[in-house]
């Protein structure tokens, strides 16, 4: 379905880093210089998924979501969590295989390796772990931006995005398709009557990209694409130290959140009621996550599952506390909008394992299920792995 997408980020702004880069290390000398190493591209699995007009007819599979898969080892091992879930979801993958929900694509929420501007965190830690799943289970794979991939420090962009587009160069929409946002990590593709989108949250208040999914989502055949999920980097709604929970971040928004968490809220969610996007899948807290907004409009009333999935081996987060909404909630009035938590994350690591969720697409109807790597079967839901995301007819 993809080719070979074009890498270039323009080698003057590279340039322009390096050296901003190399100022900093000389002015400490006990740190030593970066070297340099090319990303290789990530392999693609043997068949790809088809064009959007061939799967037209597919309205029962399942897709597997999961983020944040950073590690102190990058660069130097495998990231060891990461590759824990990998093989969990692989081994799921096979199990699914020969059922009516066959796997036919992975999501990853951001938050690859700690630090993008580093080739080798790519080549050594991450890509062959991904590889597990495009070469040895034969699954699509699709990576939106972390803050630790293009972001890591202020004037890293350019060099970490440059590296990441080249990992991703066989995975993603090439440049020039109708279904990928030049120059940025934003593309989007559908399968069956599901059509996903990846954001770069971390430019999230960027008006360029978000015209450019606007106008994806505006003009979709919503007869045949009844489900709209939207996966990014920073969650709209986390009970985790990114939720806003006192004494929150160091910049001031409504709700305390991060600016990013900010413009997700004020420019996107009443674009995601407007257009009735089904589901959000993110990551930034490491841990899982689970809320659902309710509103309504002249057409009927509506949720939207907003999920955060953000345990793929980055070191373990914890439940900090209820975000303050209320301003949030004030601004969406006029549509009744109303948030449920319908389960909350542990307060301590062990409540919180590394994990992937599996959602199940029947016809009109999702279901999640969350798979753990802990020592037992980790249920987020009470006694439950497995939740409905429908409400009742």
């Amino acid at each position: 379905m993809f080719t070979r997408v074009s890498t270039k980020i323009g080698a003057r702004a590279i340039g322009v880093v390096l050296a901003a880069a190399a100022l900093r290390w000389s002015a400490d000398a006990q740190v030593a210089a970066p070297v340099l190493v090319a990303v290789r591209p990530i392999a693609p699995p043997a068949v790809s998924l088809p064009e959007e007009g061939a799967s037209s007819g597919e309205t029962r599979f399942s897709f597997m979501a999961y983020g944040d898969a950073r590690s102190q080892v990058d660069g130097r091992a495998l990231q060891p969590d990461h590759e824990v879930v990998v093989d969990a979801m692989v081994a799921r993958i096979k199990a699914l295989a020969s059922t009516p929900f066959p796997v036919k694509f992975v999501l990853q929420t951001g938050d690859a390796v700690s630090n993008g501007t580093n080739g080798a965190a790519w080549n050594v830690s991450y890509s062959p772990l991904v590889e597990r799943i495009t070469r040895g289970a034969g699954v699509p794979y699709f990576l939106t931006a972390g803050n630790h991939d293009v972001a890591f420090a202020a004037d890293s962009r350019p060099l970490g995005l440059h590296n990441m587009l080249t990992a991703l160069s066989r995975l993603t929409p090439p440049e020039g398709s109708p279904r990928r946002l030049s120059g940025y990590p934003t593309f989007a593709f559908g399968y069956g009557h599901l059509f996903a989108i990846a954001i770069d949250s971390n430019v999230a208040a960027d008006p360029v990209q978000l015209a450019w999914v606007t106008d994806q989502i505006e003009h979709l055949d919503r007869s045949r694409y009844r489900h709209v999920i939207a996966f990014f980097h920073h969650p709209p709604f986390s009970s985790g130290p990114h939720g806003g929970v006192a004494p929150g971040p160091t910049v001031t928004t409504d709700d305390n959140v991060e600016r990013q968490t900010a413009a997700i809220r004020t420019l996107y969610a009443p674009m995601f009621r407007r257009f009735h996007v089904r589901m959000t899948l993110t990551g930034h807290d490491h841990l899982y996550d689970h809320w659902i907004e309710r509103y309504t409009d002249a057409a009927g009333s509506y949720r939207r599952d907003d999920v955060v999935t953000g345990g793929g081996g980055a070191p373990i987060y914890t439940y900090r506390g209820e975000p303050d909404v209320r301003v949030y909630l004030t601004a969406g009035a006029g549509e009744k909008v109303r948030l449920d938590h319908p389960m909350k994350p542990g307060t301590t690591a062990a409540e919180n394992p590394h994990h992937f969720v599996v959602v199940q697409v029947d016809g009109d109807r999702l279901s999640l299920e969350v798979f753990g790597t802990g020592p037992t079967r980790y249920m987020p839901y009470g006694d439950r792995s497995r939740i409905e995301l429908n409400d009742p007819n």
